[in-house]
């Protein structure tokens, strides 16, 4: 083959061509050495080249195989029954779930109670057959009445008291799941039903109180009453809700009267006051009005003793007296007569002397002439001597 035969381009291939620039056209994109029509090595393969096609063609040639055998005649039985068994499997299987041990699931067959199921694994019949759903019986739920801190709700705070005063309350219950079928039958939207029947039966206890029990001491009756009369309405609708607790959380006037409403509160607070301090007053005259009739009355009682006493000991006397002077009229009319003149001449300045069968002249000392009130303040050893001289002239007389 001569050098310059260009018929056959040889293993480097076809030269460039020349186009009369004098070879100064830039060259075109060159294959690869080698890269004629035989099928040497080429770059990397896109994902879907004839790798991937080829994956794709022995997966379906599989099924082909697997339904219809060689050839695609028809479809085998034990494929069907095969995909059958596992989709029933899978079915059947969807029947199985967990109960919570704070849970209790409800059966339901066709829509229908069923029964009712404990904690642990249970399994039900599947879809749509049974149904089961999971109730939390141990849990407790609350419920804010009248919004919470910084979103209050006026339509539901602001209530009407017995005494036709505003207040504004806010209360939360605590309930619980009692009996699960119940709740789950016989509520739509359980959560807004006992909300509803809570500030129903807050607006009816409140609509009977006066407003200061409502915002001093009467909030913990307030709380029971509300409560049982909400376990009443509840029970009544077989609701299957157990209410725990019920707790005010605030009460007092609305914002639009809260400085009137201090105004009030000050001048009920005044007049408390006047009207204790006149009750005290009160309390003390009358405690000192019945000291003294008890005092008078206490002192009547006793002259009155003392009299019927002195009667009784004069009329016991004069009895005595008596009898004595049936059987002695003479000793009895002297001694009477010693008696009475005793006492006649006791505080007397006068003296008597028996003047039978004197032969001389009696001579008294003169402090027996004096007044009694004198003879009183002398001293004591003067009136003995004074005592003592009567009794002895007395003696010598006698």
């Amino acid at each position: 083959m001569p050098w310059n035969d260009n018929a056959n381009p040889g293993p480097w291939g076809a030269p460039p061509p020349n186009d009369g620039d004098g070879g100064k056209k830039p060259p075109g994109p060159r294959r690869p050495l080698g890269g004629g029509g035989g099928g040497g090595p080429r770059g990397p393969r896109r994902p879907d080249g004839p790798e991937l096609n080829a994956a794709l063609e022995r997966l379906q040639a599989k099924i082909r195989d697997f339904f219809g055998g060689p050839g695609g005649q028809g479809i085998r039985p034990g494929a069907v029954a095969a995909v059958a068994g596992v989709g029933f499997g899978l079915w059947a299987l969807s029947g199985v779930y967990i109960v919570q041990p704070s849970e209790e699931a409800v059966v339901t067959t066709f829509g229908a109670y069923s029964r009712k199921e404990g904690p642990g694994i249970r399994y039900h019949l599947p879809s749509p057959i049974e149904a089961a759903e999971k109730v939390p019986v141990t849990s407790l739920n609350r419920i804010d009445i009248g919004g919470s801190a910084g979103s209050a709700v006026p339509e539901e705070s602001l209530m009407l008291t017995g005494d036709e005063n505003i207040v504004d309350l806010t209360f939360s219950v605590t309930w619980r799941v009692s009996k699960a079928d119940d709740y789950v039958f016989n509520l739509r939207n359980q959560d807004a039903a006992v909300k509803a029947v809570a500030e129903s039966a807050m607006r009816e206890v409140v609509g009977k109180t006066a407003l200061d029990p409502v915002l001093t001491t009467g909030r913990g009756a307030i709380q029971a009453q509300v409560a049982e009369l909400m376990q009443r309405t509840l029970d009544s609708w077989k609701s299957g809700v157990s209410v725990v607790e019920v707790q005010i959380r605030t009460a007092g006037p609305p914002a639009e009267v809260l400085a009137a409403f201090r105004d009030t509160a000050a001048a009920d607070q005044d007049a408390s006051s006047a009207r204790n301090e006149a009750n005290t007053y009160r309390n003390r005259v009358i405690n000192e009005a019945k000291g003294d009739a008890a005092k008078l009355t206490q002192s009547a009682q006793g002259y009155r003793e003392q009299a019927v006493r002195e009667a009784t000991g004069d009329t016991a006397r004069n009895d005595q007296i008596y009898n004595e002077n049936r059987r002695a009229p003479g000793v009895t009319k002297e001694r009477l007569y010693i008696e009475t003149m005793q006492r006649v001449l006791q505080n007397s300045n006068k003296v008597v002397i028996d003047g039978k069968g004197a032969s001389a002249p009696i001579i008294l000392p003169p402090d027996v002439f004096r007044p009694r009130t004198a003879a009183a303040a002398r001293p004591p050893a003067a009136a003995a001597e004074t005592t003592a001289t009567p009794q002895l002239s007395a003696g010598a007389q006698r």
